[in-house]
């Protein structure tokens, strides 16, 4: 008799981790969490961001420290992306979760109604979990086989209402003049690297800091990667007659589109164009990581969050934009 092979996602490995087990952890385990998120080098115990000192005053009644050198006192989130915040640890460990837990990512405004908080806290806290995230993509090399496509998002035209006044949007004359073209490097099992361009061809440059020269690229027929034939091993497949030739094909670039595509259109509706950046990092993300368990991954992206700077991009940013 067959059988079908169960999918990660729908397996019990995939689950590691619920929101159930954090609230029921309490707000003092979280906060141990953070510790150790925080100064994993050291078992969770307080290091003096200004000079390095390992030995502190533990300030309980505030959750705070004070450096025993220079005096100088801290918290756990002091000069991360998390500084200034105004969440209970319990809840910042929550929105972790429930933001790794979306496949194809998690609306600000959902995010807003289950931690109970303003849109605008639940906006910048995503972006800054954005941010971090990135932070592994930072300096990537890709070897071996790297596949390359591009595709346009951003922006909208609103069909006209007569068939007869309906423009091909298809054609780069009746495009709206905010859509951008994001242009993916995916490794063959291993990472995806996303970057924003005018036009495909644009991207050139950029394959050529990021793709090692022994790699071999696999491209379609777009007449903006003729330029890759005089530095890599490439090889094109011809879409509009097959997606697969000769075992020649960017099914997984095409699969990072496909969930960026369902991010924009089915979670957030619309992806500004100066954030559009932001967001195909963590289509990328979540792509390279599809198959690690949502409690690993949560560590993964609360490690990186405690390891980042304060953002000067989402630092006060409502503040500005007022």
């Amino acid at each position: 008799m067959k059988t079908h092979r169960q999918h990660f996602l729908l397996s019990a490995k995939a689950r590691t981790l619920s929101l159930k087990t954090v609230f029921r952890m309490g707000e003092e385990a979280a906060y141990n969490l953070f510790c150790q998120m925080r100064w994993p080098e050291t078992e969770g115990e307080a290091v003096c961001p200004r000079c390095g000192c390992v030995e502190t005053y533990d300030i309980a009644t505030r959750r705070r420290f004070k450096c025993v050198a220079c005096y100088h006192q801290f918290s756990v989130t002091s000069g991360t992306i998390f500084a200034s915040r105004k969440l209970s640890y319990t809840d910042l460990l929550a929105a972790i979760v429930i933001f790794v837990n979306g496949a194809k990512g998690v609306a600000a405004l959902q995010l807003s109604r289950d931690l109970d908080c303003q849109y605008k806290t639940a906006f910048v806290l995503t972006h800054k979990l954005r941010e971090a995230m990135a932070k592994e993509q930072a300096g990537a090399k890709l070897d071996g086989i790297v596949e390359i496509d591009g595709a346009y998002f951003g922006g909208y035209v609103k069909p006209e209402n007569e068939k007869a006044d309906r423009k091909d949007l298809r054609l780069k004359a009746n495009r709206s003049g905010k859509r951008q073209c994001v242009v993916i490097m995916r490794e063959r099992n291993g990472r995806s690297l996303p970057f924003i361009v005018r036009h495909e061809g644009d991207a050139v440059p950029l394959v050529r800091d990021h793709v090692g020269t022994l790699a071999t690229i696999y491209a379609d027929e777009g007449t903006g990667w003729d330029d890759l034939h005089a530095g890599w091993d490439t090889y094109r497949v011809n879409h509009s007659e097959r997606f697969m030739d000769k075992g020649v094909c960017t099914n997984q670039a095409e699969s990072y589109f496909s969930r960026l595509r369902r991010m924009e259109v089915g979670t957030h509706h619309h992806i500004a164009g100066k954030y559009l950046n932001a967001y195909a990092g963590e289509a990328a993300w979540r792509e390279d990581h599809r198959r690690t368990d949502n409690g690993n991954q949560a560590a993964m992206v609360g490690f990186a969050a405690m390891a980042s700077k304060q953002s000067r991009q989402w630092a006060g940013y409502w503040q500005r934009a007022a």
